[in-house]
């Protein structure tokens, strides 16, 4: 489905840097990464539903992995950061959830919506030195946005 921005991030380019609050309302800046650690950085609709919980989930389960191939996961949706506190205790989430309320941030990398109303599901791999190496969008293969992330981690 075509989104309504202009903008959209490709493979190669620099990763925007952007500020959002984290579940506990703190600024997190993507480009604290850079030069630290590879960023899984994926986009997702809402908090405590079927595919969101399923795909939030399978990261927390891989994230040991993750943090072994030098990456760190970060969660971006429009739910405020008490909804991401919450889902991130009700279920043991180990990585970053952060609030894009406004969705600008999701505008800034050009995730399309999925039939006009629902937010994308997109991951974005960004390596070390802040390029993106890898986009997997899939609004209803929520688990493998994981089985993805890894295999260019690893590859």
């Amino acid at each position: 489905m075509p989104t309504s921005s202009t903008n959209k991030v490709e493979v190669g380019a620099s990763a925007p840097d952007f500020t959002l609050p984290n579940s506990q309302g703190k600024p997190v800046k993507l480009s604290d990464y850079k030069g630290r650690s590879a960023v899984v950085l994926y986009f997702y609709p809402k908090d405590n539903t079927p595919g969101c919980t399923a795909e939030a989930c399978s990261f927390r389960d891989s994230y040991d992995v993750f943090k072994e191939a030098g990456a760190e996961v970060i969660g971006v949706s429009s739910d405020s950061s008490d909804s991401h506190q919450g889902f991130a205790d009700k279920h043991a989430l180990p990585f970053v959830l952060l609030s894009d309320q406004g969705g600008s941030v999701r505008k800034l990398y050009g995730v399309p919506t999925t039939f006009g109303l629902l937010p994308g599901r997109v991951t974005y791999v960004i390596d070390k030195d802040g390029i993106v190496r890898h986009i997997f969008n899939s609004q209803f293969g929520a688990t493998k946005h994981v089985e993805e992330a890894l295999r260019i981690l690893k590859g």
